[in-house]
């Protein structure tokens, strides 16, 4: 399991923003100091739920096949991950992991296997999405949405490499470039947004990010199914693709690493 930067590359004191340092500034409260920190919060949680991959996917499938709710559990059981991991690296348990390449690379395997089985789960929600019966309406299994991103999460390399390197990096007084962990523009908007880590507000505000993700997201999806006839069974299909994607990619990682290791 490749391990990746926990902070963004280092700014010049003229093209940085640092909000860390805005904190230090004589006259500014420290009610405003931690509304601040709250809000980046909130958008360092935004940023790193809102990208696709293989947790929104199973949100996807289970909002658009079993309804809003169901979508939000499915969110909910991600985000009680987060929660788990975040008291583990509080304690230091997550950074034994570090310790043991081996441990990793049998995760890795673990969380492949996981997602091929989720996707083939998906795989046959979208083909009953299809299937009309008498009444026209489609029959689509109860879902355990909860419990299946729950389980996914805990094994999904992505969280558990974030909370090895990210995550025990917000409990540690520093700073964190915010706007450098997003996708595809991240390197450009380096060190534009930085904050103070350390900060209970921080930690508040990324949960407050994560839970305004996970009962949007399939809000909007949900809206968006009642628009368009199609919409479920392609939303499902492409769950099952980006699932069996990561599964595939998972398990070639991890055989890559266990490989290297018994070399």
């Amino acid at each position: 399991m490749r391990r990746s930067r926990a902070y963004g590359p280092e700014p010049t004191a003229i093209d940085r923003l640092s909000v860390a340092g805005f904190f230090t500034k004589p006259g500014v409260s420290s009610g405003v100091s931690s509304f601040v920190t709250l809000g980046a919060g909130v958008v360092f949680g935004l940023a790193l739920a809102a990208p696709p991959g293989p947790m929104n996917a199973v949100i996807a499938e289970e909002s658009v096949l079993r309804g809003r709710l169901a979508g939000v559990r499915a969110g909910l059981g991600a985000a009680t991950a987060d929660a788990i991991f975040f008291v583990l690296a509080y304690v230091g348990v997550v950074a034994v992991v570090e310790s043991f390449p081996l441990l990793q690379g049998f995760m890795v395997a673990v969380g492949g296997v996981l997602m091929l089985y989720f996707a083939v789960d998906a795989a046959r929600g979208a083909r009953a999405s299809f299937r009309p019966t008498e009444s026209e309406e489609p029959v689509v299994a109860e879902g355990k949405g909860f419990r299946k991103a729950l389980v996914l999460a805990l094994t999904n390399p992505y969280q558990v490499l974030f909370w090895l390197t990210i995550g025990v990096g917000l409990l540690q007084p520093g700073e964190l470039d915010v706007l450098a962990r997003l996708p595809v523009v991240g390197a450009d908007l380096a060190g534009t947004f930085v904050v103070a880590t350390g900060s209970p507000a921080l930690i508040v505000g990324f949960f407050l990010g994560v839970l305004l993700w996970v009962t949007g997201f399939p809000t909007g999806l949900v809206a968006a199914e009642r628009r368009i006839e199609t919409f479920a069974p392609v939303v499902a299909v492409g769950s099952a693709v980006v699932l069996a994607g990561f599964g595939v990619y998972f398990l070639y990682d991890a055989a890559t690493t266990l490989s290297a290791l018994a070399a």
